[in-house]
């Protein structure tokens, strides 16, 4: 297997992976917690190096693994309190784990190599260097062991847990109802959110952690309503953005990790623009279309309002039509086309007339207003 295949299978696992995790982040709204969580781990890898003194430890993931189950634990205490709101408590926990991590680290490690930049953008392209041998065999990528049973581990846990994790996150008091714990199944949640970003820590960086546990689930989640085609979605974004991400770095010789979090945020902006129900374009289609269906309503029911009365001969009228309503005149002439279209109205020599259709259609509009 060649490096370049086994730096995108790294990329793709924890793609995979982390739209598992970020899905529920994003639906739970507390997508921020990612970002905290994924900058605190680095005090729990420093504390666990300083006991066991070695970066290969597996107890490293252990220790930053519970760091973020602190963070989430701190967080939430300080949101309980009602002094602060979410956004703040997050923003004033994880920094303050994040700078312990980094004094301690210019302090009492310099000669270790951890490299504060690595930390942040990761380097994939030396992933593949960072071997995994047992028995004297070659079996592959560290990184991409690692990973692969921290996906195995999420999907059996989305798999035994599936019902309770779209209650408790859609529902919670319902969820109580049924005798399930919203609060188990928060912490086991964040938990899993802590390993998965301890694992995709050391390869990917903090920031293409954050980016693939939050974008690819939120460009899913415009693009569908529902719950398993939103982690298809999100897993299939990952994926994509890890493929696309590559490609575009070894074009431009640039961040693997920076040019992946790149296409992800292409990507979201592409759902948001052009989601068929959620996007922007389709919104502004929608807003325009019953702008003018409410406009063609107004229509004729002024039409009624005067028919068969004396003033009926000048109300009829396209130019007082749009005095009275207040309408442009590219307005008024886009709104009595589409009432013709509709066969609502009749148009001649500038004098509008309604139809029977248009009669009923006013009268009901009249009733249901």
């Amino acid at each position: 297997m060649t490096p370049q295949l086994e730096i995108l299978l790294i990329a793709s696992v924890v793609a995979v992976a982390c739209s598992i995790v970020g899905t529920f982040l994003v639906l739970r709204r507390v997508s921020l917690m990612s970002d905290a969580v994924s900058h605190s781990i680095l005090l729990g890898i420093v504390l666990a190096f300083f006991v066991v003194k070695k970066l290969s430890s597996p107890f490293l993931i252990l220790g930053a693994a519970a760091i973020g189950v602190v963070t989430v634990v701190l967080t939430e205490l300080l949101i309980r309190t009602k002094k602060i709101k979410e956004d703040a408590s997050i923003g004033l926990v994880f920094p303050l784990l994040f700078s312990i991590g980094i004094i301690l680290i210019t302090q009492f490690a310099e000669n270790v190599h951890i490299d504060l930049d690595a930390v942040l953008l990761g380097e994939l392209a030396f992933a593949p260097f960072h071997r995994f041998v047992i028995g004297g065999v070659d079996v592959g990528p560290h990184a991409l062991w690692v990973m692969g049973i921290i996906l195995l581990v999420n999907l059996v846990f989305l798999l035994l847990f599936y019902k309770e994790l779209k209650l408790a996150t859609f529902d919670a008091g319902l969820a109580v109802a049924l005798g399930f714990s919203p609060t188990i199944i928060h912490y086991s949640l964040m938990t899993l959110v802590s390993i998965t970003a301890v694992g995709a820590f050391d390869a990917v960086g903090s920031i293409l952690v954050v980016a693939l546990m939050i974008t690819p689930p939120a460009t899913a989640y415009l693009l569908t309503h529902k719950l398993n085609r939103m982690l298809l979605l999100g897993a299939l974004t990952g994926v994509l953005s890890a493929v696309l991400g590559y490609g575009l770095a070894h074009l431009f010789d640039a961040s693997i990790a920076g040019a992946m979090a790149l296409v992800t945020g292409i990507l979201f902006l592409l759902a948001l623009l052009l989601s068929p129900s959620r996007g922007l374009v389709a919104q502004a289609v929608q807003h325009r279309t019953k702008k003018i269906r409410f406009a063609c309503e107004m229509l004729v029911v002024h039409l009624l309002d005067h028919e068969g009365k004396p003033e009926e001969a000048v109300e009829s009228r396209i130019d007082n039509c749009m005095h009275h309503m207040g309408w442009t005149e590219r307005f008024t002439k886009k709104t009595v086309r589409e009432s013709v279209s509709k066969a609502w109205i009749t148009e001649r020599k500038a004098r509008l007339s309604l139809t029977s259709l248009g009669r009923e259609t006013a009268k009901h509009v009249m009733i249901r207003t």
